[in-house]
């Protein structure tokens, strides 16, 4: 069977690609900066974009903001 390549992966396999953790790609996906598409109940990361996003220049750290009480 010739092999396949890979157009849509888990949260976990695109953090390990863009050496990130989950967090932090839950968080690019929250915020937009990673495309997904819906397969049954998993969201799943668009190669295009994980090549999209690591090519990019990114200069804001990938964190979440934390809200401050006042």
């Amino acid at each position: 069977m010739p092999e396949v390549e890979k157009w849509l992966f888990t949260r976990k396999e695109a953090a390990f690609s863009l050496g990130l953790s989950v967090r932090s790609v839950d968080y690019l996906i929250s915020n937009r900066d990673l495309e997904t598409r819906r397969v049954g109940r998993k969201g799943l990361v668009i190669r295009e974009s994980l090549r999209l996003f690591a090519r990019g220049n990114h200069t804001n750290p990938i964190r979440p903001q934390i809200a401050v009480e006042a």
